[in-house]
């Protein structure tokens, strides 16, 4: 590693680390395809693959757990001024329980070309709407200012993250939301502060194998840590047939397993689903988990590489 790319790497990871603020709250939608759309967790691959993508997915975890939560997310980037730069937009909507919290971000990235491998650093920005339906629980403690009455309120949020790539190898490091989100509740002797978001920090690699010319094999890992939290672990394969099909297998902590088939068809469009089914270990085998993503990719500007549109 040259010493000029040691050095920004060290430069950023220690501004990312020390930007950092715990609060105890809630936590950051579940993923099965972050390595198909690294984007929803890392804001340094905004136009990464040097074109226009697009997606849309579903997901709906727990299905008939009570309360269980579902997240719809879009999102859409492009790489610009030949590829050097990126620009994006997140937006989530993500509900458990009486819970429904809105989430949009602009995405921004710059690159730097470093002999055979590529650094990008990116930064997100937005607003984050709290939203909780308090009277349809029923509170043991109706003194409770925590509880009193419905909940809507709006924080801003930013984010920050970088990724080290190559034709083969994918690193990275992020933190997609910073800012300590606090609110008070109540006034006087029964006012008190409440925390509404916990700071998740992803760590996530990938190396792929061409096998031949028509079969790739990609094995990820993904570590996400939450403050006071044992560090949560995903391991992925998968098998990338001729550019156009894909399978694979995953596990969350070994308590949920799961498997993802993507297809791309008439080059630019892709479809993919997860299945999740988690262990005793977690909420048992009768709750599984379903996610679907439809996404668009697009070779827009002509310093975009039409190559990397049929790419998974």
């Amino acid at each position: 590693m040259s010493r000029k790319l040691y050095l920004s790497l060290s430069a950023f990871c220690i501004a990312l680390v020390c930007a950092c603020v715990h609060v105890d709250a809630q936590i950051d939608p579940l993923y099965a395809q972050y390595m198909n759309n690294p984007l929803v967790i890392n804001p340094a691959y905004t136009g990464l693959n040097k074109e226009f993508n697009a997606s849309v997915s579903f997901r709906k975890q727990w299905a008939g757990f009570d309360g269980s939560p579902t997240t719809i997310n879009f999102t859409a980037h492009s790489s610009l001024f030949d590829n050097k730069m990126g620009v994006g937009l997140i937006v989530v909507e993500d509900k458990i329980g009486e819970n429904n919290n809105l989430l949009a971000m602009g995405t921004y990235s710059y690159k730097i070309e470093f002999e055979d491998m590529f650094l990008s650093f990116g930064l997100q920005g937005g607003i984050a709407n709290y939203r909780s339906d308090n009277l349809a629980l029923n509170i043991e403690d109706e003194t409770d200012p925590y509880f009193a009455g419905n909940q809507n309120i709006t924080k801003p949020v930013f984010g920050a993250g970088l990724i080290l790539h190559n034709d083969y190898l994918f690193l990275g490091l992020s933190v997609p939301r910073m800012l300590q989100n606090k609110e008070t509740f109540g006034s006087g002797i029964d006012e008190v502060e409440a925390s509404l978001y916990t700071q998740h920090f992803y760590g996530m690699a990938s190396y792929i194998f061409f096998i031949n010319e028509r079969i790739r094999l990609k094995p990820s890992v993904l570590f996400k840590y939450v403050k006071d939290n044992p560090i949560s672990t995903d391991i992925n394969a998968l098998l990338n047939i001729d550019e156009r099909y894909g399978i694979g297998a995953f596990t969350r902590n070994f308590n949920t397993y799961g498997f993802l088939a993507q297809i791309k068809f008439k080059q630019s469009y892709k479809f993919a689903y997860a299945f999740e089914l988690p262990t005793n270990g977690s909420v048992g085998v009768n709750f599984t988990t379903h996610e679907i993503t439809f996404g668009l990719n697009l070779a827009v500007f002509d310093f975009h590489d039409i190559e990397t549109v049929n790419s998974f």
